[in-house]
């Protein structure tokens, strides 16, 4: 028997439509920026009016109304990329080195001009002789243009979400 997964636009489209593997590539270029500490390539995925997210509650959906580690639109984005380059911040200095495998992508949603995805992502960072892991489920919704393919919405939801969490000399 042949199940086919539905969107609320019809069936949900596999990993080898082609708006999907540019949503995916999008993805991983992202976290070869972010690996590479390439910041200011990295902000310039984003749309204008695009967000990154981290909630502390990993189940909402109501980011605006709810607790947040990371709530950033363009202008947080700039802020936080100018104190990740410019050194004086304590997390930038000595900043950890990174290295994440992005996977397990699940298509949510494919129109002709956006894309949703659900992946999981696992981050180890090295600083001082020490490894973190960092693992989430990564939400990701890439709007397609002729232009350049931008990031509308990024949500990390950390598998602690709502435990202590460590400082992160880096994005996740």
């Amino acid at each position: 028997m042949t199940e086919t997964l539905m969107t609320s636009s019809g069936p949900r489209p596999g990993l080898t439509d082609s708006r999907v593997i540019r949503a995916v590539q999008l993805i991983w270029r992202e976290a070869d920026l972010l690996d590479r500490k390439q910041y200011g390539e990295w902000q310039n995925l984003y749309c204008a009016d695009g967000l990154y997210v981290i909630p502390i509650d990993a189940r909402t959906e109501d980011f605006a109304n709810s607790l947040n580690m990371v709530y950033d639109d363009a202008p947080m984005r700039q802020m936080r990329v100018t104190r990740m380059t410019e050194g004086y911040a304590i997390a930038a200095v000595d900043a950890a080195r990174t290295v994440r495998t992005v996977s397990r992508f699940v298509v949510e949603e494919a129109g002709d001009d956006e894309v949703t995805l659900r992946s999981a992502q696992v981050l180890v960072a090295y600083k001082r002789g020490r490894h973190d892991l960092w693992a989430g489920e990564v939400t990701h919704r890439v709007r397609l243009a002729d232009d350049g393919d931008r990031i509308a919405l990024k949500v990390v939801r950390l598998v602690d979400s709502e435990d202590a969490v460590p400082a992160a000399g880096f994005l996740l």
